[in-house]
């Protein structure tokens, strides 16, 4: 984290500046531990300062301003502090910039063109739908090939050593190859694209949120996640494929739907229509989707993840376009998969884990089962929450301790290592022995058992985590003995926690799954000892129980994953238990700590906005919320003004209202419009001067193209070159600025302008007076900053971290 200098202000508040429209200071915490806020408390009065370009600027007597050094850190230790809202993340424009050039270019479409550009978005998630299939394909036969022979080889291994002894050196190939492949895995993603790191789920939630995350939706992300989650699962780490598979389809979808790649600088003309970040975030969300039902198989669920943890914007029509794309998706995935097992016409593989079909007549449930349900339910959010607080403090001690990409590439062959030791060792020590006829084992291993028998314990180790929750979930009763599953559940709780937040690519879904399908077994088990082997008492169903409410404890999904669990088994009996136990889990997770994906949010100090206000905040208004002061421009504005306000390092402004003002007095008349950084950067790129106009050295018009043709990576000002005389002429905005921006008085409250802002995905919010002369601006920060803390309402501060 840089060190940040500290300024006392006027208002009490300390604030950096923010790249989203506003000057400002780094705020204290409202619990009386920051800067300025002893004793007095809030001291929050109006600005009446305002910057029109270079005109006119802040009277600096009305500051009191203390610089302060803060002491140089240790180069080992990174000091990171949970209270905190980082300036490096910029906002997304979901709000479309009605200027002339927009609505032209509208009201020239007919109807029939209309309908094109309707037909486009449902090929485009067509085209979404089969390449976010493909991927999985290719995920899928790829891990299935190289795990297979890792664990041959490893397999004959143990058999040859087993007899003449010498195991040891089993143990070191196994733990050997475990390491050299997560190796290269968290090289790739350690050295080349840090943001393939995980499941990517929390970054895609921050996306279509509205925050801008870099790199997020990159080819090379792309291409670092699916090389990325194959070395992880094929290395033996405690993850899954499943996960990553969302934050694919999402990059996926933010390509296709661009009809070019910026990094492979290729433009194929096409889809041009859709090159802004209002179009872009539907796809992405179509693209999540897609993602969750190429992973598990179910269409329905995919739609609804994407409703309840991703798109933070949504609407009627963009629900059957998701559907769509998720159906495809799963069916290209079918079609693929079936044909590569050799069952060309048979489509029962619908995804990259199918739990298996659970017979009725053997696991129905009792209505005498539904507290026993709701027990596990409890279970289930205790224990979520135990990983995820355990998880929390790993993760803080990561931020400061092994920030640097060498040593994250250790701490990840570390864990294979000591997780191909622990299994071993487990394996080794476990005498579970049960008879090899008529078991699923892919790869039984013998060791000290009897000829015609194999290991128990193998089968939950000894196997990738995908074939060990079908195994727990559809074994006969008897398989496993308690021991053996509570050993596993234990050892593969803290060994899956110490895994999440490597710099790996992948996911926590199967690991939840088979930690739950454990102990959910074991509660199967224990069951049937108390009832005397009553039929109701299948470990098979308390496994699929156990396994939900493990889930939904750890990452507090309630609709849609149970929709999930339902398709992946294609049984809707199961359907009222498994949501009786995920709002349970969810409940009791709640009360003790946040979600997985929220809680890593908050640790990346992400400006996330959730879907209210903290209930709380009324007391607040906009004119103790707003930042100030705020550099305006005129309508018709001097070019080096403009060149000198974008090339200020010390305010990196994204947007900036437009005011008419007369020049024989200071008085500021009120708003006209706003207008972004990147219009300005295009104009002055394209040479849109009053003077060159005037002379007709101006080629042609300009058009909404030549902005869709430099988005989404605008050019820095810095690279645009402007002469000493050019410097001199003038640029009239009026035909490039959003006539209409949406505005707030000063004296609105805070949840009223955080509905306002949230609903409609603002990046700026013009506070007005009653002249309508602007007094401030409200961006993401503004708001973001406002939480309910166990002490009330908390003020969190801003750092450039």
């Amino acid at each position: 984290m840089a060190n940040v200098a500290k300024k006392v202000s006027w208002s009490g508040r300390d604030r950096d500046d923010d790249e989203d429209g506003r000057a400002g200071e780094t705020t204290p915490l409202l619990n009386g531990t920051g800067p300025g806020a002893a004793g007095s408390g809030r001291q929050l009065t109006p600005s009446p300062f305002l910057r029109i370009g270079q005109l006119s600027n802040v009277d600096l007597n009305e500051d009191i301003q203390l610089e302060t050094e803060v002491p140089r850190q240790r180069p080992n230790e990174i000091p990171h502090n949970e209270k905190l809202l980082s300036l490096k993340y910029e906002s997304l424009d979901y709000d479309n910039s009605e200027n002339q050039l927009f609505l032209e270019e509208e009201r020239r479409i007919n109807h029939a063109a209309f309908r094109t550009v309707e037909i486009k978005r449902w090929v485009i998630c067509a085209m979404i739908g089969i390449l976010t299939g493909l991927v999985a394909c290719f995920i899928d036969i790829v891990v299935e090939n190289l795990a297979g022979l890792k664990y041959r080889v490893v397999k004959d291994n143990i058999d040859k050593f087993t007899a003449k002894g010498g195991l040891s050196f089993s143990l070191l190939l196994w733990a050997t190859l475990n390491a050299s492949v997560v190796m290269v895995g968290s090289l790739i993603v350690a050295f080349i694209e840090p943001v393939a790191a995980g499941s990517g789920i929390p970054q895609i939630k921050c996306y279509l949120n509205g925050v801008k995350i870099p790199h997020v939706v990159r080819l090379k992300t792309l291409v670092i996640k699916v090389c990325g989650v194959i070395l992880s699962v094929v290395g033996g780490l405690a993850v899954g494929k499943e996960g990553p598979m969302i934050h694919s389809g999402s990059v996926i979808a933010a390509g296709i739907s661009q009809g070019r790649s910026t990094s492979l600088k290729r433009d194929f003309k096409i889809f041009e229509y859709f090159r802004r970040d209002t179009e872009k975030r539907d796809f992405v969300s179509a693209g999540a989707a897609a993602g969750v039902s190429a992973a598990f198989g179910a269409p329905v669920g995919g739609v609804l993840f994407s409703l309840e943890e991703g798109a933070s914007f949504w609407n009627q029509f963009l629900t059957w376009r998701i559907f769509f794309a998720s159906m495809i998706s799963t069916f290209t995935l079918n079609s693929v998969l079936s044909v590569y097992h050799g069952n060309a016409w048979d489509l029962s593989s619908p995804g990259l884990i199918n739990f298996g079909r659970f017979d009725n007549e053997k696991m129905g449930y009792t209505i005498q089962e539904i507290p026993i349900f709701i027990f596990m339910g409890v279970v289930g959010g205790i224990l979520g929450a135990l990983f995820n607080a355990l998880n929390y403090w790993l993760t803080m001690f990561r931020i400061r301790y092994i920030h640097r990409p060498c040593l994250q590439v250790v701490e990840a062959m570390l864990v294979a290592a000591v997780t191909a030791t622990v299994g071993f060792v487990m394996i080794y020590c476990s005498r579970d022995c049960q008879p090899i006829q008529g078991s699923s084992v892919a790869y039984p291993l013998q060791l000290f058992c009897a000829d015609g028998e194999y290991n128990s314990m193998a089968t939950a180790f000894f196997n990738t985590p995908e074939k060990s929750v079908v195994n727990l979930f559809h074994d006969p009763p008897g398989s496993y003995n308690p021991m053996t599953l509570g050993m596993f559940t234990l050892m593969y709780f803290f060994l899956a926690c110490w895994t999440y937040g490597l710099t790996v690519s992948a996911g926590v879904f199967i690991p939840s799954l088979l930690i739950g399908a454990a102990w959910g077994r074991l509660f199967g088990i224990s069951l049937s000892y108390l009832t005397k082997g009553s039929i109701w008492a299948d470990p098979g169903k308390y496994a699929l129980m156990g396994a939900a409410a493990q889930l939904g404890g750890i990452v507090r999904m309630t609709l849609s994953l149970t929709v999930i669990m339902m398709e992946a088994t294609g049984n809707v009996t199961y359907g009222f238990p498994i949501m009786l136990v995920l709002m349970t889990a969810k409940i009791v997770g709640d009360y003790f700590v946040e979600g997985l994906y929220d809680m890593h949010i908050q640790l990346q100090s992400v400006p996330f906005l959730h879907w209210e206000a903290p209930v709380t905040s009324h007391s607040l208004t906009a004119r103790e919320v707003m930042s100030t002061p705020v550099t305006c421009l005129r309508r018709i504005e001097r070019v080096g003004t403009v060149v000198d306000i974008l090339s200020d390092t010390s305010s990196n402004h994204n947007g900036f209202p437009v005011v008419e003002s007369n020049p024989d007095t200071t008085q500021v008349a009120g708003l006209r419009g706003l207008i972004l950084r990147s219009q300005l950067i295009v104009l002055l790129k394209h040479k849109v001067f009053v003077e060159r106009a005037n002379l007709s050295l101006v080629q042609r018009r300009l058009k909404l193209k030549d902005f869709r043709d430099a988005y989404p990576r605008f050019p820095p000002i810095q690279s645009i070159h402007v002469s000493q005389d050019e410097r001199e002429c003038m640029i009239d905005l009026s035909e490039f600025m959003n006539p209409s921006p949406y505005t707030v008085p000063q004296e609105a409250s805070l949840p009223r302008v955080f509905k306002l802002f949230r609903a409609l995905g603002l990046r700026h919010l013009v506070v007005v007076d009653n002249r309508n002369e602007v007094v401030g601006m409200v961006t993401r920060k503004d708001l973001a900053r406002y939480r309910l803390g166990k002490e009330g309402l908390e003020e969190l501060s801003l750092a450039q971290t």
